[in-house]
């Protein structure tokens, strides 16, 4: 028959591993969690950008099929309504490069790696080195 822990005792080997443990398990789980809302955040930045470059793509296909009725209209009558159409699809062109070029920069910002994560990480790898010294 086993006699209860003593108050003013040390708790043994084993109670410490197993602490240990839990500490490193919740300490995982922790991680893992911080990891997955660092991703969903870039998966954010991602979209917005995707979105901008799908608007340069439209913009790109108004200013093909400005270019072509402005061709047509400008061959078949040359008239001022050809010009005219020639106009709108620079202006097209114009909203299309901007759309681009902001997307593409934005789209070099989005990072695939969980940097906040991998910093916490970095840092319990150093407590834990300082704690077995």
């Amino acid at each position: 028959m086993s006699m209860p822990a003593q108050p003013d005792q040390q708790p043994s080997l084993g109670q410490l591993v197993s602490e240990i443990g839990d500490d490193l398990s919740k300490l995982f789980r922790q991680e893992v969690e911080l990891a997955k809302a660092e991703v969903r955040q870039e998966a954010v930045k991602a979209g917005k950008a995707a979105g901008m470059l799908g608007g340069a793509g439209f913009a790109g296909y108004m200013v093909a099929l400005l270019v072509t009725l402005a061709v047509m209209f400008g061959l078949g009558a040359v008239m001022p309504l050809g010009w005219a159409a020639l106009i709108v699809a620079a202006v097209w062109a114009g909203i299309g490069a901007a759309l681009f070029v902001t997307g593409r920069a934005q789209l070099k910002r989005v990072s695939p790696k969980p940097e906040q994560t991998i910093e916490t990480l970095k840092e319990d790898a150093q407590w834990a080195r300082d704690l077995t010294k």
